[in-house]
């Protein structure tokens, strides 16, 4: 049946991709499926290629070999190694909608409300009804617990208000995946949690996730799959309790052993 085979079809699937700064090598050959409702955790040390992956597969990022393909359709691509493109303008735009990105560093725009920051991009990108965006947007900002900041600025927040707009931003352009680069790294541990309380909430919800993070115990319990990579190489991957409960790889266990998780 074909709704049965759209629901083994994966959201996105990257296999052999290679990314490189330069001479600098950063992905050498990486593999990852993510299906629905799939909460996919990257890990490693800084430099070991998990941010560039993330921003490879919102292709904000072009990569030189390998293949993306998100939702069934691949990616179309013109010319190859370091001058590979993108060759559709159209469907870039089209696959970035839907893989909604939450960075590090909140990257709200300083001159508009929480409200006008999270209504942005469906009003300006999208072209949808002003007032639709809008209840759909307040409706985001109470999911993740600010709705009373809807007519402040950025910077009347603290960093995990901005960062909890941020993910309400993203919620707002409805997309098929949600990815993370580091969504609590920039934030004292109290704000910290405020945060992942909230995307512990989008996992139970079944809402898909890649998320990037050096919070092995965010990693371990939300995660449904986890990849270690090292020097741009998939070094192990599999169910979170595997990874951390007996890993294989020398350099996992090397990585994991001055981490104490309760």
């Amino acid at each position: 049946m074909p709704g049965a085979d759209a629901a083994r079809q994966p959201v996105i699937r990257i296999s052999g991709l290679h990314k490189s700064f330069g001479p600098l090598e950063v992905l050498r050959g990486v593999d990852l499926t993510a299906h629905a409702g799939d909460v996919i955790a990257l890990i490693g040390s800084s430099g070991s290629g998990k941010s560039t992956l993330l921003r490879c597969a919102n292709l904000l990022e072009d990569s030189q070999e390998g293949e993306i393909v998100f939702e069934g359709e691949p990616v179309r691509w013109t010319g190859t190694g370091h001058r590979r493109r993108p060759a559709d303008a159209e469907q870039i735009r089209r696959i970035r909608t839907n893989l909604s990105m939450v960075f590090q560093q909140f990257n709200l725009w300083s001159h508009l409300t929480i409200l006008q920051n999270v209504m942005e991009a469906p009003v300006t990108v999208l072209g949808q009804p002003r007032a639709e965006v809008e209840a759909r947007a307040r409706g985001y900002l109470e999911k993740v617990g600010i709705a009373d900041k809807a007519d402040a600025w950025p910077a009347q927040l603290s960093g995990g208000q901005q960062q909890r707009a941020a993910i309400a931003r993203a919620l707002c352009m409805e997309p098929r995946a949600l990815l993370f680069d580091e969504p609590t790294s920039a934030l004292d541990p109290e704000l910290e949690q405020e945060v992942v309380r909230v995307i512990r909430a989008l996992a139970a919800e079944g809402r898909t996730m890649i998320l990037v993070t050096h919070d092995m115990r965010m990693a371990r319990d939300l995660s449904s799959h986890t990849i270690f990579l090292h020097q741009g190489r998939i070094e192990e991957q599999g169910p979170p309790a595997a990874l951390f409960g007996a890993p294989k790889s020398g350099r996992l266990q090397q990585f994991l052993s001055h981490l104490t998780l309760a």
